[in-house]
């Protein structure tokens, strides 16, 4: 059974995978099953356990996918990951300052957005080893993982992930400063 550290991780691996296999756009799981160490979630035929203590150590350290290193999403995939949250969100907050519109779900969006492109940065700058300068041959375990890899190695740095999870926090601050 794969392991995922929190429920948010768990959700977005099984939609990562369906999206992959091409079984859907969207999925949402049966239960979750509550047991006596976490809880099971079960996507069609793939089961992934949550457990309560890495759910819980999440929301106590307000790290939203989970504290350590994800076993369930490669670095690659973290990084696709958030250039697509910071994609979308982009066009968003543009549509959202130019029609000057109060909105309160598409405020809501937005700022979800940019806090979830500043998260899935976080988790691939996770993978690098302390004292190391950027992410290791061993962190990237999917063929889309890699080939985000072979496309953007540079993407794959210390000083290019922080600069990204900096980026994506001024974007979020400044989007809040301008519509309170």
């Amino acid at each position: 059974m794969l392991r995922a550290r929190t429920l948010a991780e768990a959700n977005l691996y099984a939609n990562l995978s369906f999206l992959l296999t091409g079984e859907g756009e969207s999925v949402a799981p049966d239960g979750p099953e509550e047991g006596p160490e976490g809880w099971t979630l079960r996507y069609g035929q793939v089961e992934i356990f949550v457990p309560y203590a890495s759910e819980a150590e999440a929301r106590r350290s307000g790290v939203r996918f989970g504290p350590g290193v994800s076993e369930l999403i490669d670095a690659g995939q973290w990084k696709l990951i958030s250039a697509e949250y910071a994609h979308q969100t982009l066009q968003r907050d543009i549509a959202y300052s130019v029609e000057g519109t109060d909105d309160d779900a598409a405020y809501r969006t937005i700022v979800t957005g940019w806090s979830l492109a500043r998260d899935a940065a976080v988790e691939v700058l996770k993978f690098i080893p302390p004292g190391a300068d950027r992410v290791p041959d061993e962190a990237f375990w999917t063929d889309m993982g890699a080939a985000a890899r072979a496309e953007e190695p540079e993407r794959f740095t210390r000083e290019v992930l922080e600069r990204d999870i900096e980026m994506y926090q001024h974007y979020l601050d400044d989007f809040q400063e301008k519509n309170p």
